[in-house]
């Protein structure tokens, strides 16, 4: 942090690694958020060449200058930071032009894994948006014949005097106000509605009971639990079945025609992560949960819209459980990821802790 700038003591408080440059590409200014990824305090960076600290230092050097010269925004997906003894570090690198005087180019850097992660849940998220406005849509042109066609079988069931024809008509309303709930679902906005601190093993200890007695013999639920963990601020029920739906997926995976013989293993792991930025706030303690099993995987052709609504794996399922997960660890400020493979499954979870 040598020769401070007036005007740029905001940089300080920034989760986001900035350096600043002069016109030679000397690093001249580091904040703390830097000196922390770089592994580096300012007194050992500052006065270097910036280009010098990468492996691809003639490509870096390229991007300043048409940086400094195009008064663009210039980004290198793929920049190996040298770290003295240790493996480079890959990291994202965006350079800006500034207005600074000596000081003309700003250069932000991020873990390249990070910045991966940031783009996947952006663009889930535009993808989210679009189908969920088009079955929103879908689902209000649903709801209306569907009430008369509930009607008319209610309607047609009094005039019936033989039961096996009245049987017809129960099935009608049933899948009715199955679909009816489907819409239901689709329609009202899942957001949180009660605010508190939720300790997240009575959650998992809760999940666990009752995947246990749905499959009593078939399913083996393993603890790997954090204990120190500290409560989460948020709404127990959304928690509850959020888990809920990640491991009830797993369970019903494992007990497909292929697998029921065997049966399988679910992991409930926690952790504490720290020092971690969750969608663009960085984060001092965050909960890392994850549900591993060892089932057959995902399938390939619906791995970038597995959560999606209306998007399933299984034949019968609707498509909502993983839907709900996505939306109600966007509610709690968090992330989800998954890694697949035939074997072995892992959803992700990193939620903010106070």
């Amino acid at each position: 942090m040598a020769e401070p700038t007036p005007g740029l003591s905001g940089l300080q408080l920034l989760a986001t690694a900035v350096v600043l440059l002069d016109e030679d590409f000397v690093l001249r200014y580091a904040n703390p958020a830097a000196e922390n990824l770089l592994g580096a305090g300012a007194k050992a960076i500052v006065g270097q060449p910036f280009q010098a600290l990468f492996a691809e230092s003639e490509a870096i050097e390229g991007m300043l200058r048409e940086a400094l010269s195009a008064h663009w925004d210039y980004r290198a997906q793929h920049a190996s930071y040298l770290r003295p003894g240790r493996e480079s570090l890959p990291l994202s690198c965006l350079v800006t032009r500034t207005d600074l005087p000596r000081r003309p180019l700003l250069a932000e850097l991020r873990p390249l894994e990070e910045q991966l992660r940031v783009e996947r849940e952006e663009r889930r998220l535009d993808q989210r948006e679009t189908s969920r406005q088009l079955i929103r849509n879908l689902a209000h042109e649903i709801r209306n014949p569907l009430g008369g066609l509930r009607g008319s079988a209610q309607l047609l069931e009094r005039e019936l005097d033989r039961p096996e024809l009245r049987e017809y008509t129960q099935v009608i309303i049933k899948e009715a106000d199955r679909l009816q709930a489907l819409m239901d679902q689709l329609l009202i906005p899942q957001r949180i509605v009660r605010v508190a601190p939720v300790r997240i093993l009575e959650v998992l200890e809760r999940v666990r009971s009752l995947v246990l007695a749905e499959f009593p013999e078939s399913v083996s639920l393993l603890r790997d639990y954090d204990p120190s963990i500290p409560d989460l601020i948020g709404d127990l029920e959304q928690l509850v079945q959020l888990v809920l739906n990640l491991v009830r997926n797993a369970a019903q995976a494992m007990m497909s025609e292929a697998n029921a013989k065997r049966g399988g293993t679910i992991v409930l792991r926690t952790r504490v992560a720290r020092q971690v930025t969750i969608a663009r706030r960085l984060s001092r303690l965050a909960l890392e949960l994850q549900v591993i099993d060892d089932g057959p995987g995902i399938p390939g052709d619906i791995r970038d819209r597995v959560f999606n609504p209306l998007v399933s794996g299984r034949e019968g399922g609707s498509g909502l459980g993983l839907a709900l997960v996505h939306t109600f660890v966007q509610n709690h400020g968090g992330i989800v990821e998954f890694d697949s493979r035939p074997g072995r499954t892992v959803f992700s979870l990193l939620l903010p802790l106070p």
